[in-house]
C-alpha cells in the first residue's frame, strides 16, 4: 500500500470523508534486529560470568580448578602424535638433533693459545716463549669465516630452532604438507587459538590491567601504614596472576626458600617482557625502568602512588650516579620490596646469558638471583624488537598454544672482599646459567644494536700479540 491514508467507505452524518492512517508492515529487518540485541547480550553476559566464575576468580587467590592443567595434558598428547606422525613421514631424512648453540657449525671451547697451540706442534717452540708462523693465519681465517657464515652472538637476537615442529607456522621449522591429519589437524588448532583462546585471553588481559590501573589508585589514597603496604601487594599479586593466566601461563617454581627479600635486588636473565609477569605472579617487586607515555604511563603513574617503584625520566638515565644513589636509598630501607632488575639491558632467546652490566652490583646489598627458562615447544616468548612492536608481540604471545617455563630461586650472593663490581656480575651470571642451562656468553647484549667496542677488539690484539712477541707487549 503505497498510501499513508486510505478511505473509511462509511462516512458519518455530516458527510466528511474521514481518513484513517495506513498501518505498515513491520520491517524484517527491524525486527531481527530486536531479537539478536537480547541473544548477544546474553552470550556476552555468559562469556564473562564463565571468565569470572571460572578462571579470573581462582586466579586471584591463587587457586586452581585443573582446566589449565587437562590442557596441558591434551596439548602434550596432541604435540607428541603430530612428531610421531612427522617423522613418520621422513623416516628416509635424519632427524634434526639439538645442539648447545642451535647452529650449523661445530665449534671448539678451547681458547686462542690452545688452538694455534695445536696448530704449531710441527715447529719446535722458540726459547723466549715468542714467535710466529704463516700456520697462525689460517686460525684467523677461519675464525672470520666461521663468524661470516654464524657468529655464535647475533643468533641469540633470533628466535631458537625447534627439535620438532609444534604445528605453528611462525617457529623455524615452517608448515608444510604431511599428511591429511595432520593438516586437519593444524587447521583446527587455528580455529581454537584465534577464535576461543585469543578473546579469552584478552579478555584476561584486559581486566587485569584496568584492575590494576584502579586498585593501585585507590590504594594510593590511602596514607602511608602497614595496611597500605599490604594492600598495594594484594593488589598488585592478584592483578599479575590474572594477567598469566591470560597467557596460559604454566610456570613451575623451584627453590622457594630462596625467594627474594625486601632490601635485596633481584636480577634475572631476560627473555621477555613477560618475564615480569613470570616472576610477580609469586612476589612482588619494585619495578625499575624508564618514564613511558601513552598506556604504559598511566599504569606507571597508578603502579608508583601505591608502591615505590622507581621510574626515571630519560635525562636521568643519563646520569648514572643518580641511577645509582636512587636505587642505593631504596636498598637501605629493609621495608620496601626488592627490586626486580634485568642486568642484560636487552632480551635475549632463551638459549644463553649475556654481559650482566656492572651498575646493578654496584648498588650494595644482597644479591638473590633467579633463572628463567622457557620451553620453546608451546610458544616461542622470546621478543624480537627489531621485528615486532609490543601490540604484535602481545598478540602472538596470545595466538600460541601456552607459556611454559620455569623459575629456579638461587641461594642469595653478596660481594666477596677483593671482588670488584665486573667479577661479582660474571659470578652471578655464571651461576643463572648454570641453573637455567644456558649458554654463558662475556659478549655485551648491547651488540644487538651497536658495533663491536674498541676495547674487545684491542684485548684480542694484546692477546696474540703476547703470544708472537712475549709478554712484554701486554704493557
Amino acid at each position: 500500500m503505497k498510501c499513508s491514508y486510505f478511505l473509511d467507505r462509511r462516512p458519518p452524518l455530516g458527510g466528511a470523508v474521514n481518513f484513517a492512517p495506513c498501518p505498515r508492515p513491520e520491517s524484517r529487518e527491524s525486527s531481527c534486529g530486536l531479537e539478536l540485541r537480547p541473544t548477544a547480550r546474553s552470550a556476552a553476559q555468559v562469556w564473562l560470568s564463565l571468565v569470572v566464575g571460572l578462571i579470573m576468580l581462582p586466579a586471584m587467590f591463587g587457586v586452581s580448578l585443573g582446566i589449565t592443567e587437562t590442557y596441558m595434558k591434551v596439548l602434550i598428547k596432541t604435540l607428541k602424535w603430530a612428531t610421531f606422525r612427522i617423522q613418520k613421514g621422513r623416516r628416509e631424512r635424519e632427524t634434526l638433533k639439538p645442539s648447545p648453540s642451535n647452529g650449523i657449525i661445530q665449534r671448539d671451547d678451547g681458547s686462542m693459545e690452545k688452538e694455534i697451540g695445536e696448530l704449531r706442534r710441527s715447529r719446535p717452540k722458540r726459547p723466549d716463549g715468542g714467535d710466529f708462523t704463516l700456520s697462525d693465519v689460517f686460525y684467523f681465517s677461519r675464525k672470520g669465516l666461521e663468524s661470516i657464515v654464524e657468529d655464535e652472538v647475533t643468533q641469540r637476537f633470533s628466535s631458537e630452532e625447534l627439535v620438532s615442529w609444534n604445528l605453528l607456522t611462525r617457529t623455524n621449522n615452517n608448515f608444510h604438507y604431511v599428511s591429511l591429519r595432520l593438516t586437519v589437524l593444524w587447521g583446527l588448532g587455528v580455529v581454537i587459538r584465534y577464535c576461543i583462546l585469543a578473546p579469552l585471553r584478552i579478555t584476561l588481559a584486559a581486566i587485569g590491567i584496568s584492575w590494576l590501573v584502579i586498585g593501585t589508585t585507590v590504594v594510593g589514597l590511602l596514607p602511608s601504614s602497614r595496611v597500605k603496604n599490604w594492600l598495594s601487594e594484594l593488589v598488585h599479586l592478584m592483578c599479575y596472576r590474572i594477567c598469566a593466566r591470560g597467557l596460559s601461563a604454566t610456570v613451575h617454581y623451584h627453590n622457594k626458600q630462596n625467594r627474594p627479600r625486601k632490601g635485596g635486588i633481584c636480577v634475572a636473565n631476560h627473555t621477555s617482557p613477560i618475564d615480569v609477569v613470570i616472576l610477580a605472579n609469586d612476589g612482588c617487586y619494585a619495578m625499575v625502568g624508564q618514564v613511558h607515555g601513552g598506556l604504559m604511563g598511566v599504569i606507571q603513574r597508578s603502579m608508583v602512588k601505591s608502591c615505590p617503584h622507581i621510574w626515571f625520566e630519560r635525562s636521568e638515565m643519563k646520569d648514572r650516579h643518580l641511577v645509582t644513589q636512587r636505587l642505593r636509598d631504596h636498598v637501605n630501607d629493609k621495608t620496601k620490596l626488592p627490586i626486580l632488575i634485568f642486568p642484560e639491558g636487552t632480551c635475549i632467546n632463551n638459549t644463553s646469558v649475556m654481559m650482566f652490566k656492572k651498575g646493578s652490583f654496584e648498588i650494595g646489598g644482597t644479591i638473590y638471583p633467579v633463572a628463567i627458562k622457557y620451553d620453546p615447544q608451546f610458544g616461542d616468548a622470546f621478543w624480537n624488537s627489531a621485528k615486532y612492536n609490543m601490540v604484535s608481540y602481545l598478540l602472538r604471545m596470545m595466538t600460541s598454544w601456552a607459556i611454559v617455563c620455569n623459575v629456579w630461586y638461587l641461594p642469595a650472593m653478596t660481594q666477596m672482599e677483593g671482588e670488584d663490581a665486573v667479577q661479582f656480575a660474571n659470578r652471578v651470571k655464571s651461576a643463572i646459567a648454570r641453573q637455567g642451562g644456558l649458554v654463558d656468553l662475556s659478549w655485551d647484549g648491547g651488540l644487538k644494536r651497536d658495533k663491536v667496542k674498541n676495547t674487545f677488539k684491542e684485548l684480542e690484539q694484546k692477546k696474540y700479540s703476547s703470544m708472537v712477541v712475549g709478554d712484554d707487549s701486554s704493557d
